[in-house]
């Protein structure tokens, strides 16, 4: 459509800049595309009948029961997914991520609801607790993020094509994990 009418364009601004026959052959390319645009256009009439919403539901549940069904986590070995580097992840990103936007949209608000969640008030509060759970509490805020960021560099070495093969894929999801236990305990004991 768009083609045409630049077609179209084409042919009203040769006219008017050239009335006589030379314009023709100047301007074939353009009629050449304007008319190979209308003959392939091709309109096709539908017949259309009025659905009572009864009917139209049950025509949209035949449907939906026709159309193929798009893979998801359960469909594949759980192995695989639930127990491997790929769904963990998925998990600690959106832990990580869903933590952040928490803490923020609570600092924000922090002013107008009267709470005191600035730097020296959570370490003062951090330091009245228990040593086992200040240690839990450190493991479990570090340990998603040394697993994304280790995991992170490994879908890079993906990225540069290195490491496709399922051997190297399995022993690369265990150096993952175990170097994210290690790099978690490691900023839970040490700092």
């Amino acid at each position: 459509m768009i083609a045409q009418r630049v077609g179209i364009r084409a042919l009203r601004q040769a006219a008017v800049k050239q009335p006589n026959a030379l314009f023709l052959t100047q301007n074939l390319p353009r009629l050449a595309l304007a008319s190979n645009v209308t003959s392939l256009q091709i309109s096709r009439s539908a017949a259309t009948t009025k659905l009572s919403e009864t009917d139209a539901q049950s025509l949209l549940a035949s449907q939906r029961r026709h159309r193929p069904v798009s893979p998801h986590l359960t469909a594949y070995d759980y192995t695989q997914t639930w127990f491997g580097a790929s769904i963990w992840t998925r998990i600690t990103g959106q832990a990580l991520s869903t933590s952040l936007y928490a803490f923020s949209l609570a600092y924000l608000v922090a002013p107008l609801t009267g709470w005191h969640i600035e730097s020296a008030s959570l370490a003062e509060a951090f330091a009245t607790l228990p040593p086992i759970v200040k240690t839990g509490f450190k493991l479990v805020a570090s340990w998603p993020f040394f697993f994304h960021f280790a995991n992170g560099i490994r879908h890079l070495t993906w990225d540069l094509t290195y490491g496709f093969k399922k051997g190297i894929i399995n022993q690369t999801s265990y150096v993952v994990l175990g170097t994210s236990l290690v790099g978690a305990l490691g900023a839970t004991f040490l700092l």
